[in-house]
């Protein structure tokens, strides 16, 4: 059964594992997300000073654990040059989700199906 990211875009909380740039060990932190389109998106507070943003600029496969489901992505830092329509359609998302939008946008895109 194809993965529907709308059916989980009203859970608060994602898992976010990335792969440590220094220990190549994983590394989980429990983060805000929002969905937009076929995609999913965070918010880096501290910007590129968040160790899972610079874990991910070393290796952007990472994994995703919402609820129950298990998911396989690739991740990648938006460019507010490159990005900038992108950058503000997901910073309302979150505004309206969370009342916060801010910080550094970061696109999720599922690789395989859910695990699990």
């Amino acid at each position: 059964m194809p993965l529907d990211l709308e059916d989980l875009a009203n859970e608060q909380v994602l898992y976010l594992t990335t792969v440590g740039r220094k220990t190549a060990l994983p590394r989980e932190i429990e983060i805000w997300f929002v969905v937009h389109g076929d995609r999913l998106y965070l918010f880096a507070e501290t910007r590129e000073a968040a160790n899972w943003v610079k874990n991910i600029r070393r290796n952007p496969t990472v994994a995703v654990r919402i609820g129950e489901r298990r998911i396989e992505a690739k991740a990648r830092v938006l460019d507010r040059h490159i990005d900038g329509h992108l950058w503000d359609e997901v910073t309302a998302l979150g505004l309206r989700k969370y009342g916060w939008g801010d910080g550094l946008p970061v696109e999720l895109r599922v690789v395989f199906p859910p695990i699990g």
